[in-house]
């Protein structure tokens, strides 16, 4: 770990689902494809503890995650993802003290007499006292920085798990659309120089992204699908964006479609996504030009959102799936978590998908799948656009999200604080404000958001009190 705190972040989340590694050896194609089948099972064999035979099958799976290790290195990241699996089980059914109790007994020294009543011994009480207070503190530390590996973690596997193969492969009737078109494996391998590493621009979770160049001397990326868990994603892909043009969408322009391997091609955008921007520390983002990817942003969801054949909800915006054009012109990619809703239905049900953060809480509690649901996603970006900071701050000695930094500076604080440093103060402060408190009712309870039409409407403003600004004070 680096001792210094602002670089804490680099071992977190972020670095474990792009799959750069960092602090863990595992990639997250590793986590859901080598390790994701012994960690369900070790959740789904560590639940029924306290049936006849449940502790035997906890704990055989427990210590098969540590003997099939190839090596020392991979043996340290199994102990630390069935610790995490372990706590995150347990902090489920805090309550439970006999449940947990048997837990611990049956991974730990499970020769001891198991908690079966309470008028035991004077030791016994003292023994379930002293656990729960080391439970406690466990999971008061692990809510601190391990949770957000957790998360990550179950995020990845609950999309393993419950994304089933395709049942039969995804036919274009839309061949004769200008621009989109299906392309041969020797097109893709052609152009991206038979997918060197030296064309290897990203990594998400259905896949890796290259650019490249077909022979008409476009400027392509290309999301190479190796995995039949994936297909799913691949067809939302290709079926959502194939038929939708919009200046603030990514275009998709073509895939490939194979037995064992499976391409999107889409246009390239040369300044990569809003995140490496926003984080990056040798890059630069002015204050108008912050503005000026917000309203991109905002009217491809209002576009997406007022969709006539359906109401489309993106569920996954953030910076990273934000890509900007060598004009800066903000296009939002990603459909692979997209759900539409059918006319005359106000939601849409659905497993809880998206990533840590981002995800609104209201859709966690009834997995309701609406558009409001992106209105929140999209106030946490507005929140990384005016303070540069990432989702959820990982100071060691103040932890703190980014939604509660931005409410406990308006009750009272100077909000010009929350400005990011890069800014150097060159905006309009009124500007500021307005952005700022659209955020915040853009993530308060669904019935106070603004649709993405009056979030618009909101942006343009910010937008025209700046520009007067700069040109009084240039």
């Amino acid at each position: 770990m680096n001792n210094s705190s602002s670089d804490n972040f680099s071992c977190g989340i972020e670095k474990l689902t792009s799959g750069a590694g960092g602090c863990l050896d595992y990639s997250d194609i590793d986590v859901v494809n080598d390790l994701g089948s012994r960690l369900k099972s070790l959740r789904d064999d560590c639940r029924p503890v306290d049936s006849e035979g449940g502790c035997n099958r906890c704990l055989r799976t427990w210590r098969e995650i540590a003997s099939t290790s190839k090596n020392d290195s991979m043996k340290l990241e199994d102990d630390i993802c069935r610790f995490s699996t372990l706590i995150l089980l347990t902090s489920q059914r805090v309550s439970d003290e006999s449940w947990i109790d048997k837990i611990f007994h049956c991974l730990g020294d499970n020769s001891l007499p198991l908690v079966s009543s309470a008028d035991e011994s004077g030791s016994e009480t003292r023994h379930i006292t002293k656990f729960k207070t080391e439970l406690w503190i466990l999971i008061g530390g692990v809510v601190g920085i391990v949770v957000l590996i957790i998360a990550a973690l179950w995020i990845l596997l609950k999309r393993k798990n419950e994304v089933k193969p395709s049942s039969g492969r995804y036919k274009s009737d839309e061949s004769g659309e200008s621009n989109y078109r299906g392309l041969s494996l020797k097109e893709i391998y052609s152009a991206t120089d038979n997918l060197s590493m030296s064309n290897f621009i990203g990594q998400g979770i259905a896949g890796k992204v290259y650019k490249g160049i077909l022979a008409d001397r476009q400027h392509v990326a290309i999301k190479h699908i190796i995995k039949d868990e994936q297909m799913e994603t691949f067809v939302r892909e290709v079926t959502s964006l194939s038929h939708i043009k919009h200046p603030n969408l990514v275009s998709l322009l073509g895939h490939y479609d194979g037995p064992n391997e499976c391409f999107l091609v889409y246009e390239l955008c040369h300044n990569g996504n809003l995140s490496e921007w926003l984080f990056g520390k040798s890059k630069y983002l002015s204050w108008r030009r912050r503005l000026e990817i917000a309203l991109d942003c905002a009217r491809g969801l209002l576009f997406l959102h007022s969709y006539p054949q359906g109401s489309i909800v993106h569920r996954d915006i953030k910076p990273a799936n934000i890509l900007l054009s060598a004009s800066f012109e903000a296009k939002l990619s990603d459909f692979g978590l997209s759900k539409i809703i059918s006319i005359g239905h106000s939601y849409a049900s659905s497993e809880v998908r998206g990533t840590f953060g981002y995800v609104d809480p209201e859709y966690q509690k009834n997995r309701q799948v609406n558009s409001y649901g992106d209105v929140y996603s999209f106030g946490i970006v507005l929140l990384q656009l005016l303070s540069g900071q990432r989702v959820i701050n990982l100071d060691l000695n103040n932890p703190m999200p980014l939604s509660k930094m931005a409410k406990n500076l308006t009750k009272g604080g100077n909000i010009k604080e929350f400005a990011d440093s890069k800014l150097e103060g060159k905006f309009s402060m009124e500007a500021f404000e307005l952005v700022l408190k659209l955020a915040l009712t853009s993530i308060g309870l669904k019935q106070q958001r603004p649709s993405m039409e009056q979030v618009v409407v909101k942006l343009e403003k910010a937008f025209d009190l700046s520009t007067r600004v700069e040109s009084v004070h240039p």
